[in-house]
């Protein structure tokens, strides 16, 4: 059998570039070992070479657990690499390459977890249902919209899930702490349109919509969001204190958070909405005023403040910007405290005596919005130790991704009791 790490190495090499070439030959890598295993995959498409894959295994009980991730990634320059993000190599104990974090080496310990209760004989203790999914790095119109939309029926009796973005340790002390997510701030992704009167450029403007539109970012770039403890929040800033022995000061939290410095990254972008410029498309020749101008905003609000969000919005773009929505995601969130999120707990504290599980929410989206829509109640649970020295943060996305071998295998043994509720 593979181990997590050759899984994981191979599933980097697969370009799986999203947008790209499709995310097929990792789909056909993963529902080949499923089988191998057993397991009968069910393999489809929302379009050619955009692939998922999904199985379910019997357990003692038909209350399913769903444990999903996606096997797309986001583009990668080599240039900038100290070796080639889909080479999978493994240096220096860890995995390199696009996808190492975000998220192949989740799904590699997922499969490892499974393979290895399949080669054992062990039976999980509920239903599970396994889902490596397409397209999460854009919309998922290809990935977890499809398949909750045109496949509902593969994710019947999952009443829970976990998958990326919680679980990984931070170390604080003498103690590790594990954020573990129970929501994430809702996607709003806007276009931006300003309508205007052509001319040259040469003379006085009538109603230039370049002007109008840079007018509008520039309000909403320079607005400063007011802060916005939502439960969650609150709770993690409580449990924060109490790791490091020092209350967090809740009317100083900007403060706060760069006195915490890795802890700190743990709220410092979960306490306001949030509306980043990103894209801008005006004109076509220096001496020509156009008619219109556009621009994209990646917008991002608390669960419960959406409406406050889209007010403070218009406002700030004023009566001559027009908005549509690019991509409109709710904030889902999870219960906490709840008896599920004390197992996810568990399973971390049992294999590692110095863990400090905290609640946490995410600053930005997963496939867990998708599955949210049939009432699914998603986790951010991808356990993983760290060394240090590794910024996670700073892998999402980021040059010289990767991922320590034996943080992977760590994630495997704490799938693996969360699954069987192993207590060996």
């Amino acid at each position: 059998m593979k181990s997590v790490a050759e899984i994981c190495s191979d599933l980097i090499r697969f370009d799986t570039t999203n947008p790209g070439s499709g995310e097929r030959p990792a789909a056909e890598y993963t529902a080949t070992l499923l089988a191998d295993a057993g397991l009968e995959p069910v393999v489809f498409e929302a379009a050619p070479k955009r692939t998922t894959v999904v199985a379910r295994i019997a357990g003692d009980s038909p209350d399913a657990l769903l444990v999903h991730g996606h096997l797309d990634v986001v583009p990668a320059d080599p240039a900038e690499w100290r070796m080639h993000p889909f080479s999978g190599e493994i240096v220096d104990g860890c995995v390199y390459g696009r996808g190492a974090v975000d998220m192949k080496g989740s799904c590699a310990m997922t499969l490892a977890a499974v393979l290895g209760m399949a080669a054992r004989g062990e039976r999980p203790r509920r239903d599970l249902v396994l889902a490596f999914l397409a397209d999460e790095e854009a919309t998922g119109d290809h990935g977890s919209r499809h398949a909750v939309t045109e496949h509902r029926e593969l994710f019947d009796g999952v009443s829970e899930a976990i998958s990326e973005s919680g679980g990984f340790s931070v170390a604080s002390g003498g103690h590790r702490v594990y954020p573990i997510a129970v929501g994430e701030r809702g996607t709003a992704w806007m276009k931006l349109t300003a309508h205007g009167v052509a001319g040259h450029g040469s003379r006085p403007p009538v109603d230039n919509p370049v002007a109008t539109l840079v007018h509008a970012l520039s309000r909403v770039a320079s607005h400063r969001w007011p802060v916005r403890l939502t439960p969650s929040v609150a709770a993690l800033l409580k449990e924060l204190g109490e790791v490091t022995g020092r209350p967090v000061d809740l009317d100083r939290l900007d403060e706060e958070a760069a006195r915490l410095g890795p802890l700190g990254s743990l709220f410092k972008s979960q306490i306001r909405n949030s509306a980043n410029p990103t894209m801008l498309d005006a004109g076509y020749k220096v001496n020509v005023v156009p008619s219109t101008a556009e621009a994209h905003v990646d917008g991002r609000y608390l669960p419960g403040l959406r409406e406050e969000f889209l007010e403070t919005i218009d406002e700030l773009l004023g009566a001559k910007v027009t908005r549509e929505f690019v991509n409109l995601e709710d904030a889902p969130d999870a219960p906490y405290p709840s008896a599920f999120f004390d197992e996810l707990a568990g399973a971390l504290t049992a294999e590692d005596p110095l863990a400090r599980p905290v609640p946490y929410v995410m600053a930005g989206g997963t496939d867990a919005k998708s599955f949210a829509r049939i009432g699914i109640k998603g986790y951010g649970f991808a356990p993983l130790m760290l060394r240090p020295d590794l910024d996670y943060f700073g892998m999402f996305h980021g040059k010289d991704e990767r991922v320590p071998v034996e943080g992977l295998e760590f994630g495997v043994r704490v799938l693996t009791r969360l699954l069987t509720s192993r207590t060996d």
